[in-house]
């Protein structure tokens, strides 16, 4: 078998690179001064025969051949990583580890507080230390400079082949309404939703949501009286007025307003709302992450 000279640091650099998009954070990763890092960089061009990266206000932008190499460049170099290096088994119960993990409002809300109650059980030596995000490329961010070793939050929109995904939450949106709304009685069909004053959630500030989109698709508009960027607050509010709101169903059932509340199934067909756990992929194979993202993915599996 005849690899033409192909020295295998390259490939680790080259995946070092996709991973981190920066020359300087790429050489950290793989413990090389920074030269050695560009200097590699340039074999790399030359035995491609492509540019890979290209620089931009964001660090270092994968060209289109660099994608196309990456994810058979990890899969090799992770294959022969698991049959050349034993990695220490991860022994949750015996444990000392802080995890790092970025949390939208949604799942903090809805799988924090039963997963630290699973964890203090399964691995009471580990700690969890959360950050929170509301713009959902914001995670990808986070964990591009480490400072998080996974996210649960709404796919982002610009991920490449560095960001691993797998789906853990999903909710379904219902309509609310006081109990002293007239709709409450009436029923909720597009007449009535439509003559009701609306609230909408737009975490990211948008004044056009999913429900006007859906409407939109049949010519319709609803009117907007309140447009805030925190769900939680939303059921009191509907609670205390006239007004209605869409929101996800765990949401209105746990709201300490819930018991004022009349759910409805909205008059406008409404996707199924993911929520996602993202990580990067250079912990892709660490034990100890592999090990909490499984545990999430289970914990959340039972909600």
């Amino acid at each position: 078998m005849d690899f033409h000279g192909i020295d295998l640091n390259l490939l680790v650099a080259f995946d070092a690179l996709m991973n981190e998009q920066s020359v300087t954070r790429a050489a950290t990763q793989v413990g090389v001064s920074q030269p050695a890092m560009s200097a590699a960089l340039s074999r790399l061009r030359k035995l491609f025969g492509d540019p890979l990266f290209m620089r931009s206000a964001e660090g270092l932008t994968p060209t289109a051949r660099a994608r196309e190499l990456a994810e058979p460049i990890a899969r090799a170099l992770q294959q022969l990583e698991s049959t050349l290096v034993k990695k220490p088994e991860f022994v949750p119960g015996k444990a000392s580890f802080t995890f790092k993990l970025g949390l939208s409002d949604y799942p903090a809300f809805a799988l924090l507080p039963s997963l630290l109650q699973a964890l203090g059980k399964a691995a009471p030596g580990v700690s969890l230390n959360v950050q929170a995000f509301n713009d959902r490329d914001q995670a990808v961010d986070l964990l591009d400079a480490g400072l998080i070793d996974a996210a649960i939050g709404v796919p982002p929109t610009h991920a490449d082949a560095r960001i691993l995904m797998r789906p853990v939450l999903q909710d379904e949106f219902v309509t609310i309404v006081a109990h002293g709304n007239p709709a409450a009685r009436r029923g909720m069909n597009m007449k009535n939703y439509l003559e009701l004053p609306h609230v909408l959630v737009s975490p990211e500030g948008e004044l056009h949501g999913i429900v006007d989109q859906a409407l939109a698709q049949q010519g319709k508009r609803r009117t907007l009286a309140l447009t805030l960027p925190q769900m939680f607050a939303v059921p009191a509010i509907v609670a205390k007025t006239n007004m209605t709101a869409t929101v996800l169903k765990r949401v209105a059932l746990h709201a300490q307003a819930g018991r004022k509340l009349v759910l409805f199934p909205p008059p406008v067909s409404l996707p199924k709302v993911e929520f996602d756990l993202i990580w990067h992929r250079r912990s892709d194979t660490h034990p100890a992450q592999v090990w909490f993202r499984k545990f999430i993915g289970e914990h959340a599996a039972l909600l």
